[in-house]
């Protein structure tokens, strides 16, 4: 896959995660489509870090199987542990 299509479906990934933390996180968030993709994205990242703490493929991971559940599972907690960083930085509460 080129440069092209790992970024388009590192978009399509992070849009998909962003919604899916989203729609756990309880309370309204302020937040469009775009930072939502970034959430996503940043939250695969993070979660990939986690994982990789915890013995797995880490960021790798994340990289060379982005549909897997393990990966897909570990980019929501990520995107999670961002949304309430992102939450308490920005002072937006439910």
């Amino acid at each position: 896959m080129g440069f092209i299509g790992a970024l388009i479906s590192w978009l399509i990934i992070g849009a998909i995660i962003g919604v899916i933390a989203r729609a756990i996180m309880p309370g309204k968030q302020g937040m469009g489509i775009g930072t939502t993709i970034v959430l996503g994205v940043v939250g695969a990242l993070v979660g990939g870090f986690i994982g990789g703490l915890f013995g797995s493929k880490g960021v790798s991971g994340v990289f060379s199987d982005p549909w897997s559940v393990w990966t897909i599972v570990l980019s929501v907690i990520g995107a999670l542990i961002v949304m309430v960083i992102y939450g308490l930085a920005t002072g937006r509460r439910r």
